[in-house]
């Protein structure tokens, strides 16, 4: 393999079958490398999970992708998933704040607003009032990085991180605004607010840039059936090009030996690769990495998980009344036990449409640190989901079926620092030959930035692998000139 995509036959082991590594996967096999795919656990797929309740099939992990980037698109066309693509039929939000529903402010960059005016009726008038204060603000330092709630407080208010973009980050890490680093979660905010001393002038750049640039269409695309059918086709598009996947199949260690290239221990196998892509948690990759990288080890042990649990609820629709749109977030400040609900069935077409007569709802639960509500048991978390459903909706109801799904340590939290934490874990990981990480602990947690790190990870392995068939091809320097050794 190349970074042209010329066939070498040489051997990748992928560790881990989350929509990381089945991409990395994908994309070596396009290249033209033999793959093998190691997956600890009996299924493929990771975070992205479908499942079903009282008959509609729904999902139980992340249920949509960000169309705006190209990856998780592309990647679902490239698995003959196209004719199944479909956008949300519904993209109006609420915020359950300041008790009621209230429409999701327009013209926002993750909860930060171009104007006080796209605010009213979220904010205090106190709040209003200090949102007009930032033009007259002198400027606000980010240095080398700073966390998104302590910017935008410095800016525009405390209130607006709290009821904006609090619930708004909190929906994608489930983490802190005031400790999560914006430019690793908000790049483009980061970038603005470096030669931007007004915030809401950075943002109101941002929207400019965006209708310059023609950004038209969905923001966030679903796939009929659920997102969780994405790993499903790719995994199956990887063994039709002849890649091999094997589920409960942990590997347990991996060492590079400089003449035969990396010895992958698992079970009681052991196995031989020319690369390894090692598509895992970071606990897990530090644990992979200790023999090989005990620096990049080390740093990964200092990544942070936050954990959450989805429950999923369903109900007769002769029953059900619920207001319009897709469901609504909640700021934390509230008191309320619930971060989110999707509703479901309004949200996707194509559920509404295989189920008339019922209707899906999903609440989830659980922020960074926040693990005296997941102590409880399913039939708490079911409960506590109704009340505040009954609070915010009047939905009186008793459902049909409850499902409680948990992911604990989900979600990898980026505070700030954490581009240079990535950074450092490369660099260490660059002086040895064939060998990439990819996954949600690097440059995104969502399923596009995933995607991507899967394909930098192949790109990276495109050159490593030439130099290795090169080495190979003289013993004496193999032996004498191994990088890494």
């Amino acid at each position: 393999m190349s970074a042209t995509g010329t066939d070498t036959g040489q051997h990748v082991i992928v560790v881990g079958a989350g929509i990381a590594g089945l991409a990395a996967a994908h994309r070596l096999l396009q290249r033209g490398a033999r793959v093998t795919v190691l997956e600890a656990s009996d299924r493929v797929g990771g975070k992205l999970l479908p499942g079903e309740i009282a008959g509609v099939r729904v999902d139980l992990g992340a249920e949509s992708m960000l169309a705006r980037r190209p990856e998780a698109v592309a990647l679902a066309r490239e698995a003959g998933l196209a004719d199944r693509l479909q956008p949300p039929a519904t993209a109006t939000a609420s915020l359950w704040t300041r008790g009621a529903l209230r429409p999701m402010p327009k013209g926002h960059v993750m909860g930060v607003p171009g104007t006080a005016e796209a605010l009213s009726g979220v904010l205090s008038d106190e709040g209003l009032a200090r949102v007009e204060r930032d033009a007259g603000l002198p400027r606000t330092e980010v240095g080398d990085d700073v966390a998104v709630g302590e910017y935008v407080a410095a800016r525009v208010g405390r209130e607006v991180v709290d009821r904006l973009v609090e619930p708004l980050l909190g929906g994608v890490y489930a983490g802190d605004a005031y400790r999560i680093s914006m430019r690793s979660a908000v790049p483009q905010l980061f970038q603005a607010a470096r030669t931007h001393t007004s915030l809401t002038e950075a943002v109101r750049e941002i929207q400019r840039r965006a209708a310059a640039a023609q950004q038209t269409g969905p923001v966030f695309m679903g796939i009929q059936g659920g997102v969780g059918c994405l790993p499903l086709a790719v995994a199956a598009s990887v063994e039709a090009r002849g890649g091999e996947i094997h589920t409960r199949v942990p590997v347990t260690a991996l060492r590079r030996d400089p003449v035969r290239g990396w010895r992958v221990t698992a079970g009681e196998r052991e196995l031989w690769a020319d690369a390894v892509v090692v598509a895992v948690p970071a606990p897990a990759a530090a644990a992979l990495l200790d023999a090989a990288s005990p620096e990049a080890a080390a740093e990964l042990r200092t990544v942070e998980y936050a954990s959450m649990a989805l429950v999923t609820l369903a109900y007769r629709r002769a029953d059900t009344a619920l207001p319009d749109g897709s469901g609504f977030l909640v700021p934390p400040v509230d008191g309320h036990t619930i971060k989110a609900s999707t509703f479901a069935s309004q949200k996707w077409g194509w559920i509404a449409d295989e189920n008339p007569d019922t209707v899906v709802l999903r609440t989830s639960v659980g922020r960074h640190g926040e693990t005296r509500i997941l102590d409880k048991d399913d039939a708490d978390l079911v409960a506590v989901s109704r009340h505040d459903l009954r609070e915010a909706t009047g939905l009186t109801a008793s459902p049909l079926e409850t499902g409680v799904t948990r992911w604990t340590d989900g979600l990898p939290q980026y505070p700030v620092g954490h581009h240079a934490r990535v950074a450092r874990i490369r660099e260490h990981l660059a002086g040895l030959p064939g060998i990439a990480v990819c996954g949600a602990a690097y440059d995104g947690v969502g399923i596009p930035a995933c995607i991507a790190s899967a394909d930098a990870a192949v790109d990276q392995l495109g050159g490593d692998l030439s130099t290795v068939a090169r080495l190979m091809a003289d013993p004496v320097q193999s032996l004498h000139g191994g990088a890494g050794e």
